[in-house]
């Protein structure tokens, strides 16, 4: 999704900053008060995605959305990936505007069309920021703890838990201290290799970089 965005907001139209603008807006508001606005939308009696579905005509009756494991940690899902798309969509935004004009001049020149330059050009260039982003928003999904804590608390039955918030459950709820720290340390170990992997990733894009 952030791609097509990327892609959007890389053209020059009228109003482009104004749009950059609103696309970035929801990365500078804090996870928690996210959270919170999606709990009380989600709410099953007077949630705002309720009412909006019934207007619709799409339910007939309201939907418990945070009741059950198997339609909350879904949920919770997509309401990350939403948050993502502000970060993902910038450094797309910058992977574009690093691309050289020059070659997408020669393939017009050339006949190729929108689709031909975005597979053969476009994606292909766009693999290190892609590479880098996926890194990244894997990085920041253990550390998605507002998102599950405010609208769950890992519930029910631990239903919805991650991995920070079973260790915080571990820590503050059980008082298993022990436990809680032996999981924060598997935790730093697979934050770690993903650090490794991404700085190894930036700097062999900058060696790529110096030597064009």
């Amino acid at each position: 999704m952030s791609v097509p965005i990327a892609l959007i907001l890389n053209d020059d139209f009228y109003g482009r900053g104004l749009m950059r603008v609103i696309v970035m807006l929801p990365w500078a508001v804090s996870l928690t008060m996210t959270a919170i606005v999606w709990r009380w939308s989600l709410h099953g009696q007077y949630g705002m995605v309720n009412e909006t579905l019934q207007d619709l005509g799409i339910i007939d009756q309201y939907i418990e959305w945070l009741a059950t494991a198997q339609v909350a940690f879904p949920v919770e899902i997509v309401i990350g990936i939403l948050v993502s798309i502000p970060f993902t969509t910038t450094v797309f935004i910058g992977g574009l505007s690093s691309l050289p004009g020059e070659i997408y001049e020669a393939a017009r020149i050339d006949g190729a069309g929108f689709l031909d330059r975005l597979k053969h050009l476009t994606l292909p260039l766009l693999k290190p920021f892609i590479n880098i982003a996926l890194v990244l928003n894997i990085i920041h999904v253990f550390n998605s703890f507002p998102i599950i804590w405010v609208m769950t608390q890992g519930d029910p039955a631990n239903g919805t838990d991650i991995l920070v918030t079973y260790l915080y459950k571990l820590a503050f709820r059980y008082g298993r201290i022990g436990d809680a720290a032996a999981m924060s340390l598997v935790m730093f170990a697979i934050l770690l290799a993903f650090t490794i992997v991404y700085a190894r990733m930036a700097m062999r894009e900058n060696s790529q970089e110096e030597e064009a």
